[in-house]
């Protein structure tokens, strides 16, 4: 696809699939604000991350404590800022009717945020039984992981349906009226 109608199609093409795919991207926006955040506390560039008023939370404790740092000799904030610009990153890649067009861009941002959601889970699993505590932050990257989950599955069905040489009803109706 040429550059100039690549952005004519993601800035101002409309269909439900890039509806969905722009709150994804907006929800890794946040999720990978979420890793800034944490990222200035872990390196010292901040000195307290503020809790909400709820026992539960405690992000100074969460994102100081051993786990926060067990993973590549380094902070997991940072880390959560790479993943979340990947997935922003797969859900802008391609045109308005990538998934008939490049099936496995949309399978491989469903892969991705399927991966980010489990391991989002996992964290916070680990999160609580080293802590008994959460960081409200990471905990809100997890809800974006889970909302862009429950978001990619159209698209993900449809670009499936499509390498099965099955064409999506969606798809099959408005050919049909073109």
């Amino acid at each position: 696809m040429e550059p100039k109608q690549l952005s004519e199609e993601l800035r101002k093409g409309k269909n439900p699939h890039m509806s969905r795919r722009r709150a994804i991207i907006g929800l890794s926006m946040v999720g990978g604000s979420m890793g800034q955040l944490v990222t200035l506390y872990q390196t010292g560039i901040i000195s307290h991350l503020p809790d909400p008023p709820i026992p539960i939370f405690d992000a100074d404790k969460v994102d100081a404590s051993n786990y926060a740092y067990s993973r590549f000799n380094s902070p997991d904030g940072p880390i959560m800022v790479l993943t979340y610009a990947l997935t922003g990153w797969l859900a802008a890649a391609g045109g308005l009717d990538r998934a008939r067009r490049n099936p496995l861009l949309p399978i491989a941002m469903g892969v991705k945020i399927l991966l980010d959601t489990a391991i989002s889970a996992k964290l916070a699993q680990e999160e609580w039984s080293e802590n008994k505590a959460f960081c409200e932050y990471c905990q809100v990257a997890t809800v974006c992981s889970i909302a862009s989950l429950v978001l990619a599955v159209p698209e993900v069905v449809t670009a499936i349906r499509t390498l099965l040489g099955k064409q999506d009803k969606n798809t099959a109706a408005s050919n049909s009226t073109q």
